[in-house]
């Protein structure tokens, strides 16, 4: 059994001291889609959490969009289901604001035996990327930035969305449509604050009822990813409580621009210096790092774009990136380069859509970085405008991205060609389901008509 942190059991018996008003405590594993799977404990069971006593099937970890085992990635019946056993992430344990029931929540990561890290866990491959950054002496610093849409609550599941505003005209920067939402904005606020989710500008996005929030940048990636994560649930859990439904979806209108997660990134040497900084032209380890960032763009496509709907961002004109390719300042391209100097200089890789699991998203970005530093990748020229060159464009073939997954080497040196294996697995058999609906639009074109 792993043995107890003496100052991890001190902190959850302080919070259930400060709240005895609490009637259960969430435990949340992201799983490999970013949806939380888990379970609800007592408090009066708060003492599991340290104990190693609270279990999950490893196989969690790998379930399909809707809940359902995937036999194909081998790790439910063929292996007997095992059990992986809960540690919590005690930072996280909060009061759950928008909850009608007095509830905490709990993020937790998994051990497939004690002491041990489960391969599975998305919050692991993160971790195990920062650590060999460490190894390097280096700490990346992170911050994401999160778009999503507020719809009208709908009937059923399969209805389509619509704006909350009853029109769809363009809202960006509409100070008035802010307004319209401001209690719930207000409320999303306040629970970042008291879940220490470091949110910061809030704007109206082009999209009606679509709005983004800017996470601040931290120098803990996994912590970054813990935020994003989160602060999805946050805005998913006001909007209920507000009339509204809130959507990461990538694109949940055809004809309106879809919401993308775009990921900052810098890195701070042992003294604290951020060696993408240079004082004239752009420091060498920024130009290997946006050169991996491009190189590995294509191999990795199936992380930042995970489902079938995340591959209607990637048409011309849709406000999201279409080519592997890197600029100065310039939101069209695949990485932007915002500064070259100071404190601030950085790189922003804008391909995810706002539907990824930020876990793998941001590992992906690191492990491209370091794909760079490593093997020394020379820089492409700068893209200008909306130019692409057709070699260097985004598949908008889903099954085409995740073949490509499959099969590169990048990514078995980022996530370790065991994951790897299960990641294709997962998105083999979601496009083979998807692939066997036949929808209404199929109907309404093909069926009196051929």
């Amino acid at each position: 059994m792993p043995i107890p942190l003496p100052a991890d059991t001190k902190i959850i018996d302080q919070f259930l001291a400060n709240n005895p008003d609490i009637e259960r405590v969430e435990l949340l594993f992201p799983d490999m889609n970013g949806i939380f799977r888990g379970k609800w404990i007592p408090p009066e069971s708060a003492a599991k959490l340290t104990e190693g006593t609270v279990r999950l099937p490893i196989s969690t970890y790998a379930l399909d969009i809707w809940g359902r085992d995937v036999e194909e990635a081998g790790l439910a019946k063929v292996t007997g289901d095992p059990d992986g056993i809960g540690i919590p992430i005690v930072e996280t344990l909060s009061r759950i604001p928008w909850s009608s029931t007095p509830a905490a929540q709990c993020l937790m990561t998994l051990q497939s035996e004690p002491g041990e890290p489960c391969i599975y866990d998305p919050r692991q491959r993160l971790a195990e990327i920062v650590a060999r950054f460490a190894r390097l002496g280096l700490t990346p610093v992170v911050a994401a930035e999160l778009e999503f849409y507020f719809v009208q609550t709908r009937e059923k599941a399969d209805s389509p969305p619509e704006p909350p505003f009853g029109n769809s005209d363009a809202q960006l920067y509409d100070l008035d449509r802010m307004s319209e939402v401001e209690p719930l904005l207000k409320d999303i606020r306040n629970a970042c604050d008291e879940l220490e989710v470091p949110a910061d500008t809030i704007i109206a996005e082009f999209g009606p009822g679509q709005f983004e929030i800017n996470l601040n940048h931290v120098n803990d990636a996994v912590q970054a990813a813990d935020d994003a994560i989160l602060f999805k649930r946050i805005v998913l859990g006001c909007a209920e409580q507000h009339g509204y439904e809130a959507t990461f979806m990538a694109k949940p209108y055809g004809d309106q621009p879809g919401s993308g997660m775009h990921i900052h990134v810098s890195l701070l040497d042992a003294r604290g210096n951020n060696i993408f900084s240079s004082e004239e032209g752009m420091a060498e380890p920024l130009a290997h790092a946006i050169a991996g960032c491009v190189s590995v763009m294509h191999d990795c496509q199936a992380i930042f774009a995970p489902h079938a709907n995340s591959y209607r961002r990637f048409q011309p004109g849709a406000f999201a990136p279409i080519a592997a390719n890197w600029g100065y300042d310039n939101r069209n391209a695949g990485v932007r380069v915002p500064a070259t100097e100071g404190p601030g200089a950085r790189l922003e890789h804008r391909v995810s859509g706002s539907d990824v699991n930020p876990y793998l998203a941001i590992a992906a970005v690191l492990g491209s970085i370091l794909i760079g530093l490593e093997d020394r990748l020379e820089l492409s020229a700068p893209s200008e405008g909306d130019e692409t060159n057709e070699a260097d464009a985004l598949d908008g073939y889903w099954d085409n991205a995740v073949n490509r997954f499959a099969r590169s080497s990048y990514v078995a040196r980022i996530f370790g060609a065991e994951y790897q294996r299960v990641y294709s697995a997962c998105r083999r058999t979601e496009i083979a389901t998807l692939a066997r609906m036949v929808t209404n639009v199929e109907f309404e074109t093909y069926l009196n008509r051929i």
